[in-house]
């Protein structure tokens, strides 16, 4: 399975921007999607997390303000982020981890198998 992240860019605090992941190749099993994101010269970190039958898990940061969901058919995931605030400036990446359970998700980045490229959000103040 490859991963493919996109929608980022700069938008002024305030705003909202959509992320996708787009999975690709052998998609044929269950697998949960995390996204994580990594701001300069700090540590990647948890930001939401869906399970194959939707179940999600947020970061306390984020939590009220980003939504993540899925589309199964279309093997893709989002990260609909509202209320953007500049400490939100990081690198988004999107990863999977297979799971013989459709409850499964992980906010442990170890857990995952597969990682998309990243794609950069800026929150301009």
């Amino acid at each position: 399975v490859q991963l493919q992240a996109s929608g980022g860019g700069l938008v002024q605090a305030g705003g909202s921007m959509r992320l996708s992941c787009a999975a690709s190749g052998r998609t044929s099993s269950k697998y949960a999607v995390g996204w994580f994101r990594q701001a300069p010269g700090k540590e990647r970190e948890f930001v939401a997390t869906i399970s194959w039958n939707s179940n999600t898990l947020y970061s306390d940061p984020v939590e009220g303000r980003f939504t993540i969901s899925r589309d199964n058919a279309q093997n893709t995931v989002y990260l609909q982020m509202n209320s953007l605030k500049p400490e939100d400036t990081a690198v988004y990446y999107c990863a999977s981890l297979s799971s013989g359970s459709s409850r499964y998700y992980s906010t442990n980045p170890l857990a995952y198998t597969t990682w998309g490229q990243g794609t950069l959000v800026t929150v301009s103040s």
